[in-house]
Order: C-alpha cells, then structure tokens, then sequence
C-alpha cells in the first residue's frame, strides 16, 4: 500500500534535537485527529528511538538521525528513526528490558520496552558499524472514535 502523505527530517545527534523530532512528528499527525493520549504515545516512541540514536548510536561522536513518517489509509502512521552511527551488536539482547550499552550513565535499558508498549509494531534491524534504523508502526484511532466508544 503507497502513502497518501510523507516527511523527512535530517538532523544532528545532538541531545537538543530530540524534541524538535518530537514535536515535529506530532504536528505531521494532526490531520489525523489523534487524541491527546495519541499524540503523547507517539512523542514518547519517538522521543526514545531518537534518544537512543544520540545516546548509543553515535556515542560520543556527532552524526546525522533522520526520521520519516508515512500516513497511509485507515490512519495508519508508520515512523522510522535512522542513524548511520555503530550499529546494534545484538538485537535481540538490546530488546531485553534493563539491558543498556551505556551503564556509566545510569540508563534503565527500558526504551525498546517503552516503544513496544505505545505502538502497534516495532521493528528494529542493525547491522554494527553500519547503523540502526527503528520502525514505528500504529493506527491513529482519532477523537471521534474515542467519543463514540464511550457512549
């Protein structure tokens, strides 16, 4: 199925930038009607891709993120946050819960785990030294079928 709407943004690693992709992100959804909780689900998803994109894929290096986002038919958003930094030696283990590269830092290892929990899908692939790329998959419900389910 081809996306009816599509954006792209192109960044710097930097701590700063995560909220731009936040907010950037949640202002591409908005024709969607997404409820608040919605909208707060989605930043909150974005918010730990690109985070982790900062924190563990470039480490103490400065590199490019980027995130798109496709709407597609019946409100179907789906997100990818990219960096080209060191990639994920383990996927698999970087899924568990508590698991971290960055212990020194006081981490919780919880963002994959946060990810999973406010999005329909979540697919993650790596390959090390090449880079990461996150896909973010959920079906925006929107404010009317919100106030027709609690009639």
């Amino acid at each position: 199925m081809k996306a009816y709407n599509t954006m792209r943004l192109s960044f710097d690693s930097r701590s700063a930038n995560e909220a731009f992709a936040r907010t950037a992100v949640a202002a591409f959804l908005c024709p969607l009607d997404p409820t608040v909780e919605e909208i707060l689900d989605v930043k909150t998803a974005v918010s730990e891709a690109v985070t982790n994109a900062i924190v563990h894929g470039y480490r103490n290096s400065i590199g490019k993120v980027t995130v798109s986002a496709s709407l597609y038919e019946n409100k179907r958003v789906v997100i990818k946050v990219q960096d080209r930094g060191c990639g994920i030696e383990d996927v698999t283990k970087a899924r568990e819960p508590l698991f971290t590269t960055a212990p020194e830092e006081e981490r919780a290892g919880l963002g994959f785990a946060v990810m999973e929990s406010l999005m329909d899908k979540l697919k993650v692939s790596s390959k090390p030294g090449k880079g990461t790329t996150i896909t973010l998959e959920r079906v925006i419900r929107s404010k009317e079928a919100a106030n027709d389910s609690a009639r």
